[in-house]
């Protein structure tokens, strides 16, 4: 692994099995982030990035979730090979997560400064008195009143609330912050700043990060990479400019045609025909081949590799080979 590369995921599959079927969540999954980076993991609902999120976290429930396949480095060790003891150890002190919804990833009967304070107890083992203290820092870090400690999650409005898993998941200063969605369920005023306070602190704490997100615009204002991920795989990722300076995949064309633009006058936007592939019945080739206007008979076979088109940027499109898609 590269010194410079603060985790590293090669060929990651995960499935969901049950007794009536298979789903396939993630397919063959390959990424690396250097240390200080944020990629963001774009696609739409179903794609596979909160399990993905899960897997790195180690939390992927099983039954009936399972990782079948792959390996996640993060600074030399497999993290799917190690114990739940070791795992523990890792998780909220180095690898750390934003989860999607504040609404309901905060204990309603426990108050928010000891829900800040457990993660010092527990990975810096400090006193009740110091982890209180540092919890009230935090609180104040992210903006709010550290007086608020004792107040429960009720009191709090959905922003006040995501500033509140915020300071937790970056209690222990991480290596590496996993962040699902964390603007989804905010108004935009809101999701401006703390989007500003997420990368603030990034900055502060020299954090990598990778932001899950279906948002282009959040994208473009903090990653410096994007994969681009849908049914499961990887279909494009290179950096921020790459992927919006020279978009390759059909895929995610069609990502950005679905977007308003107030430069420019259009009766309709162009949006992406059709739905997500049922992960339990995926195609035999291509995943986006029943969706995609450049598809051909070889789409529909064969599943494409991932082709670099320029140095760093990769697409899974067989149209790549012909010199690309107009």
């Amino acid at each position: 692994m590269d010194n410079d590369n603060i985790i590293e995921i090669k060929n990651l599959t995960i499935q969901y099995k049950t007794d009536e079927r298979t789903v396939e969540a993630v397919n063959g999954l390959n990424l690396t982030l250097s240390r200080g980076e944020t990629l963001g993991l774009v696609g739409e609902t179903g794609a596979g990035k909160t399990t993905t999120a899960l897997g790195i976290m180690g939390l992927i429930p099983d039954p009936p979730g399972i990782v079948t396949e792959g390996e996640i480095i993060f600074q030399g060790q497999d993290l799917l090979k190690l114990n739940k003891h070791k795992l523990r150890a890792i998780r909220g002190k180095k690898i750390s997560m934003i989860f999607q919804d504040p609404m309901t990833s905060l204990n309603p009967v426990v108050t928010v400064g000891d829900q800040i304070a457990e993660s010092f107890r527990i990975h810096e083992k400090l006193s009740y008195a110091d982890a209180t203290l540092k919890a009230k820092e935090m609180l104040e870090l992210v903006g709010i009143p550290g007086e608020r400690y004792s107040e429960y999650p009720h009191q709090f409005s959905g922003g006040m609330k995501q500033r509140v898993i915020i300071a937790i998941a970056l209690s222990c200063n991480p290596e590496l912050l996993l962040a699902d969605e964390p603007t989804t369920a905010l108004d935009v005023t809101i999701q401006a700043q703390v989007l500003d306070l997420i990368s603030k602190l990034k900055r502060e704490k020299n954090t990598s990060m990778i932001l899950i997100t279906h948002d282009l615009g959040v994208v473009v204002e903090v990653c410096d990479k994007v994969a681009i991920m849908y049914a499961g795989e990887i279909v494009e990722y290179g950096s921020l400019i790459q992927i919006y300076d020279n978009t390759c995949h059909p895929y995610t064309k069609g990502l950005f045609g679905s977007i308003p633009d107030i430069e420019s006058k259009a009766d309709r936007l162009n949006p992406i025909p059709g739905l997500m592939p049922d992960p339990a019945n995926l195609p035999d080739g291509c995943s986006f081949e029943p969706r995609c206007k450049y598809s051909c008979e070889k789409c529909k076979t064969h599943n494409p590799p991932a082709i670099e088109v320029e140095a760093g940027h990769f697409v899974k499109c067989f149209s790549t080979e012909k010199g690309g898609n107009e």
